[in-house]
Protein backbone atom coordinates (compact mmCIF):
# COMPACT_ATOMS: atom_id res chain seq x y z
CA UNK A 1 0.00 0.00 0.00
CA UNK A 2 1.34 3.31 -0.88
CA UNK A 3 1.97 5.99 1.95
CA UNK A 4 -0.03 8.94 0.02
CA UNK A 5 1.28 11.45 3.36
CA UNK A 6 4.35 11.00 2.34
CA UNK A 7 5.85 14.05 0.82
CA UNK A 8 7.37 14.40 -2.27
CA UNK A 9 10.46 16.36 -3.35
CA UNK A 10 9.82 20.07 -3.88
CA UNK A 11 11.97 20.24 -7.41
CA UNK A 12 12.78 17.94 -10.13
CA UNK A 13 15.96 16.50 -10.72
CA UNK A 14 17.72 18.92 -13.26
CA UNK A 15 18.80 22.23 -12.76
CA UNK A 16 16.47 25.32 -12.85
CA UNK A 17 16.03 27.40 -16.11
CA UNK A 18 14.81 26.80 -19.40
CA UNK A 19 15.00 23.41 -21.13
CA UNK A 20 14.07 23.52 -24.48
CA UNK A 21 13.38 20.83 -27.00
CA UNK A 22 15.71 18.98 -29.10
CA UNK A 23 13.56 18.00 -32.29
CA UNK A 24 16.22 15.59 -33.87
CA UNK A 25 16.05 13.24 -30.54
CA UNK A 26 12.29 13.57 -30.03
CA UNK A 27 9.15 12.11 -31.60
CA UNK A 28 5.20 12.47 -30.80
CA UNK A 29 3.68 9.36 -32.22
CA UNK A 30 0.05 8.12 -32.23
CA UNK A 31 -2.27 5.19 -33.00
CA UNK A 32 -5.75 4.75 -33.36
CA UNK A 33 -7.86 2.00 -34.38
CA UNK A 34 -10.49 1.99 -37.56
CA UNK A 35 -13.03 -0.73 -38.37
CA UNK A 36 -12.85 -1.90 -35.21
CA UNK A 37 -9.61 -4.03 -34.68
CA UNK A 38 -6.79 -2.04 -37.24
CA UNK A 39 -4.84 0.33 -36.73
CA UNK A 40 -3.41 3.59 -38.33
CA UNK A 41 -0.33 5.00 -37.01
CA UNK A 42 1.28 7.82 -37.79
CA UNK A 43 3.87 10.71 -36.51
CA UNK A 44 3.51 14.26 -35.50
CA UNK A 45 6.91 15.78 -37.26
CA UNK A 46 6.06 19.58 -35.93
CA UNK A 47 6.31 20.16 -32.00
CA UNK A 48 8.19 22.66 -29.65
CA UNK A 49 8.11 22.01 -25.73
CA UNK A 50 9.86 23.88 -22.76
CA UNK A 51 9.96 23.02 -18.86
CA UNK A 52 11.13 25.82 -17.45
CA UNK A 53 12.08 24.20 -13.90
CA UNK A 54 12.40 26.68 -10.80
CA UNK A 55 13.65 26.12 -7.64
CA UNK A 56 10.53 24.18 -6.39
CA UNK A 57 7.70 22.64 -7.91
CA UNK A 58 5.23 25.29 -7.63
CA UNK A 59 7.54 27.63 -9.82
CA UNK A 60 8.25 24.42 -12.73
CA UNK A 61 5.73 25.06 -16.22
CA UNK A 62 6.20 23.04 -18.87
CA UNK A 63 4.27 24.36 -22.37
CA UNK A 64 3.85 22.45 -25.63
CA UNK A 65 2.30 22.37 -28.81
CA UNK A 66 2.04 20.19 -31.81
CA UNK A 67 0.79 21.15 -35.11
CA UNK A 68 -1.72 19.23 -36.25
CA UNK A 69 -0.84 19.73 -39.98
CA UNK A 70 2.35 18.04 -39.49
CA UNK A 71 0.26 14.68 -39.41
CA UNK A 72 2.57 12.15 -41.24
CA UNK A 73 1.07 8.15 -41.39
CA UNK A 74 3.28 7.52 -44.70
CA UNK A 75 -0.04 7.79 -46.64
CA UNK A 76 0.08 11.20 -48.32
CA UNK A 77 -3.91 10.89 -49.14
CA UNK A 78 -4.75 9.29 -45.81
CA UNK A 79 -2.83 12.40 -44.37
CA UNK A 80 -4.49 14.76 -46.65
CA UNK A 81 -7.83 13.58 -45.77
CA UNK A 82 -7.17 13.92 -42.06
CA UNK A 83 -5.82 17.64 -42.05
CA UNK A 84 -9.74 18.07 -44.15
CA UNK A 85 -12.68 19.33 -42.91
CA UNK A 86 -14.35 16.06 -42.62
CA UNK A 87 -11.43 14.91 -39.72
CA UNK A 88 -9.20 17.04 -37.49
CA UNK A 89 -9.76 20.10 -39.37
CA UNK A 90 -6.78 21.92 -39.29
CA UNK A 91 -8.27 25.25 -40.28
CA UNK A 92 -10.02 25.14 -37.38
CA UNK A 93 -7.62 23.32 -34.93
CA UNK A 94 -4.59 24.37 -36.36
CA UNK A 95 -2.79 23.15 -33.34
CA UNK A 96 -2.90 20.89 -30.33
CA UNK A 97 -1.32 22.29 -26.64
CA UNK A 98 -0.66 21.29 -23.26
CA UNK A 99 0.00 23.67 -19.78
CA UNK A 100 0.76 22.35 -17.04
CA UNK A 101 -1.07 23.26 -13.99
CA UNK A 102 0.98 21.33 -11.03
CA UNK A 103 3.55 18.93 -11.17
CA UNK A 104 4.49 16.22 -8.38
CA UNK A 105 6.45 13.14 -8.09
CA UNK A 106 9.60 12.24 -7.51
CA UNK A 107 12.72 10.21 -8.67
CA UNK A 108 11.79 9.18 -12.00
CA UNK A 109 8.17 9.06 -11.95
CA UNK A 110 6.49 12.32 -12.01
CA UNK A 111 2.78 13.34 -12.66
CA UNK A 112 2.17 16.76 -14.63
CA UNK A 113 -1.75 17.94 -14.33
CA UNK A 114 -2.59 20.22 -16.99
CA UNK A 115 -4.62 21.60 -19.24
CA UNK A 116 -5.32 20.02 -23.30
CA UNK A 117 -6.68 22.33 -25.93
CA UNK A 118 -7.07 21.04 -28.85
CA UNK A 119 -9.17 24.20 -31.67
CA UNK A 120 -11.34 25.97 -29.24
CA UNK A 121 -11.84 23.31 -26.44
CA UNK A 122 -9.67 22.95 -23.22
CA UNK A 123 -10.03 19.95 -21.21
CA UNK A 124 -7.83 18.76 -17.93
CA UNK A 125 -5.35 16.07 -18.91
CA UNK A 126 -3.32 14.12 -16.87
CA UNK A 127 0.43 12.96 -18.14
CA UNK A 128 2.71 10.23 -16.19
CA UNK A 129 6.13 10.86 -17.00
CA UNK A 130 9.13 9.21 -16.41
CA UNK A 131 12.26 10.57 -16.40
CA UNK A 132 14.93 8.40 -18.37
CA UNK A 133 18.02 10.15 -17.43
CA UNK A 134 20.07 13.34 -17.82
CA UNK A 135 23.66 13.57 -18.92
CA UNK A 136 26.08 15.38 -20.97
CA UNK A 137 25.70 15.00 -24.64
CA UNK A 138 29.46 14.44 -25.67
CA UNK A 139 28.45 16.44 -29.41
CA UNK A 140 27.23 19.78 -28.03
CA UNK A 141 28.88 19.45 -24.53
CA UNK A 142 25.05 20.27 -23.28
CA UNK A 143 23.48 18.76 -20.92
CA UNK A 144 20.43 16.87 -22.50
CA UNK A 145 17.13 15.17 -20.30
CA UNK A 146 14.88 12.69 -21.58
CA UNK A 147 11.20 12.03 -20.55
CA UNK A 148 9.08 9.33 -21.51
CA UNK A 149 4.98 9.23 -21.74
CA UNK A 150 2.19 7.71 -23.22
CA UNK A 151 -1.84 9.01 -22.74
CA UNK A 152 -4.77 8.61 -24.68
CA UNK A 153 -6.86 11.85 -26.19
CA UNK A 154 -10.56 11.06 -26.12
CA UNK A 155 -11.99 12.39 -30.23
CA UNK A 156 -15.55 13.27 -28.32
CA UNK A 157 -13.90 15.69 -25.67
CA UNK A 158 -12.33 17.55 -28.06
CA UNK A 159 -15.43 17.62 -30.79
CA UNK A 160 -13.56 15.27 -32.79
CA UNK A 161 -16.65 13.40 -34.06
CA UNK A 162 -14.85 12.32 -37.68
CA UNK A 163 -18.21 12.72 -39.25
CA UNK A 164 -19.49 9.87 -41.44
CA UNK A 165 -15.89 7.93 -40.77
CA UNK A 166 -16.43 8.69 -36.92
CA UNK A 167 -18.21 5.09 -36.68
CA UNK A 168 -15.17 3.12 -38.07
CA UNK A 169 -12.58 5.06 -35.92
CA UNK A 170 -11.67 4.20 -32.17
CA UNK A 171 -12.78 6.62 -29.51
CA UNK A 172 -9.24 7.46 -28.03
CA UNK A 173 -6.03 8.01 -30.08
CA UNK A 174 -3.37 6.44 -28.21
CA UNK A 175 -0.16 9.10 -27.85
CA UNK A 176 3.37 8.57 -27.58
CA UNK A 177 5.61 11.04 -26.30
CA UNK A 178 9.51 10.70 -26.13
CA UNK A 179 11.07 13.88 -25.87
CA UNK A 180 14.76 15.00 -24.94
CA UNK A 181 15.10 18.44 -23.77
CA UNK A 182 18.50 20.67 -23.60
CA UNK A 183 19.38 22.21 -20.39
CA UNK A 184 19.88 25.87 -19.75
CA UNK A 185 23.31 26.86 -21.42
CA UNK A 186 24.87 27.50 -18.02
CA UNK A 187 23.79 24.13 -17.37
CA UNK A 188 26.64 21.04 -18.32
Amino acid sequence: MTDTTAPTTTALPLVPGTWTIDAAHSAVGFNIKRIGWAKVRGLFTDFTAELVVGETLEDTSLNATIDLSSVDTGNADRDAHLRSADLIDVAVRPTMTYRSTAITGEGDEWTVEGELTIGDVTQPHTLDVTLEGVSVFPVDGRLHAGFESSTEVRRKDFGLGFGAMGAGMGAAAKVDIDIELVGPDDAA
